[in-house]
Parts: C-alpha cells; structure tokens; sequence
C-alpha cells in the first residue's frame, strides 16, 4: 500500500474537492481513501510513505488525441520541404515520415512518447497511429511499449486511402485485429477504436467496409475538418459536409470521437449532440499549421461533450491549457471566454470521455478510483484553495512541475526520475534510429 501525502491536494470531487495538508491511500490499482494527512497516517500506518514535500497532488492528466508516430520529427529537415498550406504539410512532412516508419522507430517513438508523458503527468492516452512503412502489427508493437512504460493506452490505426487499396485494407485489419485483442486483455490499460485519417482521404467503399467489420461496441477516431480542403473535397465530392457524410454511414454515436472540428456548421453540431459524438480540441496544432480556430466555445455550450487534446505537438497537458485560454479570447475578443470551459474541458470531460473506453473511473480522488496521481512541485505565491486552483495550474505550473507520477498504483517517475525504464538507453536508441530514418527519407530510399 502507498500513502502520498504532505501537499495541498486537489481532488476533483465536488463532495471534497481540496485539503491543505491532504493525503490519498493506495491500494494496488485502486484509491482505498483520501482525507487529511493525519487521519490516514493513523490508518494506514503501515503504508509506504511518498513525501509531496509540501506541493500539489491531484488526479493525473489524460490526452484524449496523441500521434506517438510523430516524435522523430522533432529536428528533422525535410530535403525540398516549402510548404505552402495545409495539405503541403500533410504530405511534405507528416505523410513522408509515416511511410518510412517500421517497427523499430515505431517502438522507440512509443517508448519516448511515453517517458514524456511520464515526466509531463500523463498517464492515460488516446493515440492516433500511423506508419505506412509497416501497417501490420504496428499497434502491438505501440502496446508492448505502454505495458513496459505503464500508461493506459486506447490506440487505433489511420485508415487512409492515400498510399492504395492494399494498405487501405490493411490499415482496417490492423485496427480490427487489436480491437478483438484488447478486449480480451483484463487490464483495463488497453484498448481500442477504428481510426481513420480524414473525409478527403477515405472513399466510400472505405467507410462502407469500415462499418461492415466494426466490433460491436467500438467507434471510431477520426480528424474532421481540421482543413478547410477537407470540407471542399467532401462537398464537391460527395455533395454534402463531413459530418453529415459520416452520419450517413452510422459512424458518429457515444464511442466516435471527432478531432478539431474547425469548419462545421450549427446543423453539424446540433448532429453530433444527437449523436453524442465526442469532439477533441487540440489548440497548438491548429495555430501551428494555420489551419484556424474551431468554435469550440460554441460546441462546449451546445452541450457536445468536448475534450482536450495535443495532436501529438506536445505531451504536456498544462501547455494545451494555456494555448486553449488565450486562443479562444484572441478569437472571440472576449476577454472573459474560455475562463471555466478550457479546464471543465481537461479536468472533468476528458476523463468522462475516457471512461467511455476503460472501466474504472479516471480524473478524480476518491476512494473507488484508478490510482492515477501526481505530485507536482508548487507553492504557491497567493493563497490557493478550490475556488481558485485551477488559475494556480494555468498560470503557476507546467508539465515539468511534475515530480512523482502514478499510473493504475505504479509509481512510474518518482522525484523527477523514472523507476521502470532505463531512459538514457531509450533515448539513445531513439537519437541513433531517428539518424537513420531522416537518412533513409532524405536519401529516397
């Protein structure tokens, strides 16, 4: 058993939400108990002790839209790469990397995903995978690395049209494949959906075996409308918008997941709050690739269940916070937008969206929940209690505040050094594989 305590703790349960000198108990997987410090000291006397040292514990972050497969593109330089919009940099840059992906750079982008998740408080993902190079048994290989770095991981594969029919139907049989696995596995630290890159790269002959072979019980995770092509190919094309085109292949409904959503309309929205479709905001990704602002204030006051996500740009959930608060008050030029949504969005629905795919509860400290907790090095300036904490994470703390992470009662990083992987061999591999993949993708071969 462990007892984290000695820190000011914010639990995210509304019947309890703070303690100034707070404590939770752990038993195996699960929160036995949360209350003041002393009260579970006399307890739990024989618990194994973690010291927060007078910082902030709360519930562990959770990243609703991930691409572990992108993490060796940090540095690299593309030969004759000059995009000029959009669809330039999908296939300039991101479609290029994945084609030249295997198992191996596969693994270790995995691998150092995970270990920055680890130091940034993330303990439970939704990735988005792609890797042309090597489609079949890329998501086992991504589950091999979430088991030895211990992050609940619901992963899916990008079914596109964009490289043939062959990959196509491989990409589909990948994804089915490790939907029918995952099930089986009673971990409750894995899981999967059907994912599919975007309206503009999927042919209705796609969408139509994509729905005729979806295990029951499984939806899918799809970008939509993240450029404002692909709302003019699915217009031209199939004279209709895309959320109206999933619709009409039954694809939307409480297990989809839609991320970005920057160019859709009222009726639109109005289809996935019918649907109970999930919609995942990733504001960095957006501004960085010029795609544009969604109306996510809106989506969230429609009362569409809208999470928060990083689209792989960052692993640190407190900079999508940040981003996601000034973005939406630049946009609406309102200086009051985005105050209680950005946070309900990070701290509340995004473990209600997650608790979709896995069973025990997430996001929160309360006796019955995932052990699933932080410890994050903060003292704060002002006073701080539940009424004003969250100002305290947007403005005082970042993801490398983090010193201690615990994932489902494993302690994963503990005083800022990781306890299950041996990281300087990890990203030495990962230098040395990255060299060889930006060789064979600058060379043509």
């Amino acid at each position: 058993m462990l007892l984290v305590g000695n820190g000011t703790l914010i639990t995210r349960n509304a019947d309890a939400p703070f303690y100034a000198d707070g404590a939770v108990a752990i038993d195996g997987r699960t929160i036995a108990a949360v209350g003041a410090l002393d009260d579970l000291r006399a307890a739990y006397p024989q618990a194994e002790f973690i010291d927060a040292k007078g910082g902030v514990i709360m519930p562990a972050f959770i990243n609703m839209h991930e691409h572990i497969y992108s993490a060796m593109a940090r540095g690299m330089s593309v030969k004759g790469y000059n995009p000029h919009g959009f669809l330039d940099i999908l296939d300039g840059m991101w479609w290029t990397l994945d084609r030249n992906l295997d198992h191996e750079s596969t693994w270790l982008s995995a691998m150092v995903t995970y270990i920055d998740c680890i130091k940034n408080g993330v303990t439970t993902i939704f990735d988005h995978h792609a890797s042309f190079g090597k489609i079949r048994g890329s998501l086992f290989r991504i589950e091999d690395a979430a088991k030895q770095a211990g992050i609940r991981s619901c992963l899916c594969y990008e079914i596109s049209d964009r490289d043939g029919q062959d990959k196509c139907d491989a990409a589909i049989q990948e994804n089915v494949d490790f939907i029918n696995h995952a099930r089986a596995d009673d971990s409750d630290m894995i899981a999967g959906m059907m994912g599919m890159h975007a309206s503009f790269t999927l042919s209705d002959r796609t969408l139509e075996t994509c729905a005729s072979v979806l295990p029951p019980d499984t939806g899918y995770h799809i970008h939509v409308a993240e450029g404002i092509e692909d709302l003019y190919d699915c217009l031209e094309q199939h004279g209709k918008r895309i959320i109206d085109r999933l619709m009409d292949f039954d694809m939307l409904g409480r297990q989809t997941m839609c991320a970005h959503c920057i160019y859709i309309n009222d009726h639109e929205m109005e289809v996935l709050k019918h649907t109970d479709t999930m919609v995942v905001h990733n504001p960095e990704s957006n501004m960085g690739n010029a795609c544009g602002c969604p109306p996510t204030m809106e989506l969230y006051h429609k009362g569409i269940l809208t999470g928060l996500g990083t689209d792989g740009y960052t692993h640190d959930m407190t900079e999508s916070y940040k981003v996601a608060n000034i973005l939406h008050k630049h946009h609406l030029h309102n200086a009051q937008a985005a105050w209680s949504e950005v946070p309900d969005m990070l701290f509340h629905n995004n473990a209600v969206m997650a608790n979709r795919y896995f069973k025990q509860e997430l996001g929160v400290l309360r006796a019955g929940a995932a052990a699933d907790v932080i410890v994050l090095d903060y003292n704060p300036i002002t006073p701080m209690d539940e009424t004003n904490c969250n100002g305290h994470i947007l403005f005082g703390m970042t993801g490398r505040s983090v010193t201690t992470t615990i994932a489902a009662g494993k302690v994963l990083m503990r005083d800022r050094v990781l306890t299950g992987l041996d990281e300087e061999k990890i990203l030495s591999d990962s230098r040395q594989c990255a060299q060889k993949l930006w060789n064979r993708i600058n060379s043509g071969r």
